[in-house]
């Protein structure tokens, strides 16, 4: 067994450092600057050269390794995107389905499937110029604009209580649904003025958007800002639509607004192409069967029914006319009379410019209505159509 005294070990271990001479072993000099021969003073020219060349070097070297990445990985764009990109309006208003008109750029040069004419800020020169660029087929714009769907401004209209908040239609929509009685309606804040970045909207002295037709772009910003969904993108040319989104019941139409739409089913009554219909307690008008003859508009008993079109030309009946009595059967303010067999005449002090008279006369011997024109080409065509097929007859009949 060891004989483990603790007393003994303490006093060999004082004895041993009471004689230990530090100066007689040799220690290995550790620790900062160890070993280094130190210098009273330091060089900094040449510090800063040995400090610029090495960070030149480090540089370079890097540099080389971006640029051959670079070179190595690169993704080749095609130059029409940057073609196109500058022909477009750089509106960034999103009409066109994409986050910017870079992004739209891209896609109607790489997409095959992307049309050209989807920048409608640009309108139809830019449509045009895009089309050029990725040679595309250019297919013919029809003119767009953003329409309002509501006539109860705040002299015709009710409110269920007073709102004293921010005056944006987003926030007065978050208080119960609005302040407005008609659920359906504008609330008359002009958030869509605000957000319109052609200044195309301003707000009436009674509170509602009026849009204008030479700024208005149809981005649809105003259509998607707008809470209530009282705005719409239509085709310009149907200017004749019931402005009212209600879908109350007509006594609580008729108390909520003086011009709300309460499903009466005048207009459908009225209509000679069947373009009204009611449904949901709200009329609605059809634009691919309108003509815009405007006769619901002279029709509706609450004003419901806009017509956005200015004052139509009136009819006048030509020496062609045979005296068929066709305009006075037609015309629905009897504007127009006449002998069987003798020349018609229309009274203009009745005559509302809806040119059906002019669209059923079978010489066309009516004029000076808006769709005259119309009526006239597709005359001409029925015309040639009958030639061409009493040609083809006779030359059938010669071969037999």
């Amino acid at each position: 067994m060891f004989d483990f005294n603790i007393t003994k070990i303490l006093t060999d271990i004082v004895h041993f450092i009471s004689v230990f001479d530090v100066n007689q072993i040799p220690v290995p000099m550790l620790g900062v600057g160890g070993g280094v021969e130190a210098k009273e003073s330091v060089d900094m020219w040449e510090v800063i050269k040995f400090s610029a060349l090495f960070l030149l070097g480090i540089s370079a070297l890097f540099g080389l390794g971006l640029a051959f990445a670079a070179k190595k990985f690169a993704v080749k764009e095609d130059p029409r995107v940057d073609m196109v990109s500058d022909v477009l309006a750089h509106a960034h208003c999103g009409a066109c389905g994409y986050a910017g008109c870079r992004q739209y750029a891209e896609a109607v040069v790489l997409n095959e499937d992307v049309k050209p004419n989807l920048c409608t800020p640009g309108g139809a020169a830019t449509a045009e110029a895009v089309a050029k660029i990725t040679g595309k087929e250019m297919e013919q714009m029809e003119p767009m604009i953003a329409r309002v769907f509501c006539q109860g401004g705040r002299s015709r209209s009710a409110r269920r209580f007073k709102y004293e908040g921010v005056r944006d239609c987003r926030a007065a929509i978050l208080a119960s649904g609005g302040d407005k009685a008609c659920i359906y309606g504008c609330l008359g804040y002009g958030s869509c003025a605000k957000a319109c970045p052609f200044g195309a909207i301003t707000m009436s002295d009674d509170d509602l958007p009026v849009v204008d037709p030479a700024k208005c772009t149809a981005c649809g910003v105003c259509a998607q800002t707008c809470p209530a969904k009282v705005i719409e993108i239509l085709p310009l040319a149907k200017g004749v639509l019931v402005s009212c989104h209600s879908k109350d019941k007509g006594p609580a139409t008729k108390k909520n607004c003086q011009t709300g739409c309460i499903a009466c089913g005048i207009c459908v009554k009225v209509c000679p192409y069947n373009a009204a219909r009611v449904e949901n307690f709200l009329s609605k008008i059809d634009p691919d069967k309108c003509r815009v003859c405007g006769l619901c508009v002279t029709k509706c008993p609450t004003k419901a029914i806009v017509d956005y079109m200015p004052k139509r030309p009136k009819a006048f009946v030509t020496e062609q006319c045979i005296g068929c009595h066709m305009c006075a059967k037609v015309c629905p303010v009897n504007a127009a009379s006449g002998e069987l067999k003798k020349q018609h005449v229309i009274n203009q002090d009745k005559c509302i410019g809806c040119g059906i008279c002019a669209s059923k006369c079978p010489k066309v011997a009516i004029t000076g209505t808006f769709n005259y024109n119309e009526v006239l080409q597709a005359y001409e065509a029925r015309k040639a159509a009958r030639a061409k097929a009493k040609e083809e007859a006779g030359a059938a009949e010669k071969t037999a």
